[in-house]
């Protein structure tokens, strides 16, 4: 093992891996740089290059002695348009434009779209938005097998460009056949959350956890206006949430994605849900050694609102700079997390606990740490919930989340402020204070004659008996 390993902030970095980072050593320098999470992107790459991801973060793990999660962000129902006879065609605006079921290349007045709910589904009147949402279209008239629009905005379309409907809840489950096989595969090799893609509604969610069964953690990705119109019951059924900006940003109008994020963020942290904002956040690092300012603002804002972790997609996975955009990630966060301002907006936005013992007892151990100024928080945590519970309190001072179950200590990687150990099991509440004391100093949270604050629940080993706490000195 080599020296432990402690972030100084309390969001964490998700990184995405791809052609630009898939060696052992790189994945190793994206640890280093402030990566907490990998993600595995099902939209790209065959199974056997993610299987050896997996190993290679797993390695990563036992040298350096801590807990990183991994999520695998299936696909899902990606819709496109069929080929064209000559790969592409310009669209002028105002013409008029056929899609419909033939699989015959395309040429200028039609294309194939393979899609019949789509056709089935669309409205006289609904926009269809191509090639993430640089042309749109307008249906005029709408036959069993086609539709006929006008074109509102022209451009280019080539082959087998995306097509979102933002107007219309299509009647297409959030798992595709090729979803299920990168289930069947990546279920099986331990990794710890399941990204689901274009969730339209709660049940999108239950037929995916009915398939994990219980073996990762279901996040939901909204990207898509009706996942916010049942953005409540989505979060209930949910694990996690991720805020997908690249295709919410394509189906609602710009100036409504900032509202949107702020909306599922709030809503995910009243539920003790962990909350990922992605997309575009480091976007100019994919070619570029350094950000935007507008960027790492945008990143700044994403860490004031309370996210639980904030996310690199292309920059991390093909981009020129993979460590680099970690690093500036990890170093925006932790500038913003020493801001004045911060503090003041957490306490502000810290949702009412719930009517619960556990809750109780969370929201106590964060105001008590707050008033004997304790150096840090230790759950002893047996499922997970009892490290949720404090973390969704935001409390000042850091959380070590204590677990026997290193699956459990693979997910809180994705949780606010939450620090995971794996330790051996405990069996009093005195034995549990004794561990707490020993691995607070030896993990670099608190020193001798420091205070810390243990929370757990007795009897030990039952998980969600969040019911006691106690002050201790190291």
């Amino acid at each position: 093992m080599t020296d432990r390993v402690r972030r100084h902030r309390r969001t964490k970095v998700l990184a995405t891996l791809g052609p630009a980072s898939s060696t052992p050593e790189m994945i190793l320098h994206l640890f280093q740089a402030g990566a907490d999470i990998f993600r595995l992107n099902f939209s790209h790459g065959a199974h056997e290059d993610h299987a050896r991801r997996v190993e290679m973060i797993r390695a990563v793990e036992r040298k350096t002695g801590r807990a990183i999660g991994i999520l695998a962000d299936v696909q899902g129902p990606k819709l496109r348009v069929g080929t064209f006879q000559s790969g592409r065609v310009q669209l002028q605006a105002g013409q008029s434009f056929i899609l419909d079921q033939n699989q015959a290349p395309g040429d200028t007045r039609r294309v194939c779209l393979p899609h019949p709910e789509i056709i089935e589904a669309a409205e006289i009147g609904a926009t269809l938005l191509l090639d993430d949402g640089r042309l749109r279209l307008r249906v005029q008239h709408k036959r069993d097998d086609h539709l006929v629009t006008q074109v509102l905005n022209g451009g280019v379309l080539s082959d087998r460009k995306g097509v979102n409907v933002p107007d219309v809840v299509l009647p297409i489950p959030a798992l595709t056949v090729k979803d299920r096989a990168d289930l069947d595969f990546v279920l099986p090799l331990g990794i710890d959350y399941i990204g689901l893609s274009f969730v339209q509604r709660p049940e999108d969610v239950q037929e995916a956890r009915a398939i994990v069964a219980g073996r990762a953690l279901v996040m939901a990705k909204i990207e898509k206006p009706q996942a916010l119109d049942n953005l409540e019951a989505i979060l209930n059924a949910a694990d996690a949430v991720m805020v997908a900006r690249g295709d919410l940003g394509v189906e609602l109008p710009p100036e409504e994605v900032p509202i949107a994020q702020r909306r599922i963020i709030r809503a995910a942290q009243q539920r003790g849900k962990p909350v990922v904002v992605a997309t575009q956040m480091l976007e100019s690092m994919i070619t570029a050694p350094a950000p935007t300012r507008a960027e790492a603002s945008d990143v700044a804002s994403a860490v004031f609102d309370g996210a639980d972790a904030v996310m690199l997609s292309a920059e991390s996975a093909a981009g020129q700079y993979p460590r680099e955009a970690v690093n500036m990630m990890d170093r925006i966060i932790a500038r913003v997390e020493r801001d004045e301002d911060w503090r003041s907006l957490l306490d502000a936005k810290r949702p009412a606990p719930e009517n619960s013992s556990a809750d109780a007892i969370a929201a106590a151990a964060v105001q008590v740490a707050h008033v004997t100024g304790a150096k840090v928080i230790v759950a002893l945590t047996e499922s997970g919930s009892t490290a949720l519970r404090v973390a969704r309190e935001k409390p000042d001072c850091p959380v070590i989340g204590l677990t026997t179950n290193i699956h459990v200590a693979r997910r809180l990687a994705a949780v606010w402020g939450v620090h995971a150990v794996v330790t051996e099991s405990v069996h009093s509440m005195t034995q549990a204070v004794e561990v707490a004391r020993k691995l607070a100093r030896l993990e670099g949270f608190a020193a001798k004659g420091e205070e810390l604050v243990v929370v757990a629940g007795v009897p030990f080993g039952v998980p969600g008996t969040t019911n006691a706490l106690r002050v201790a000195t190291v």
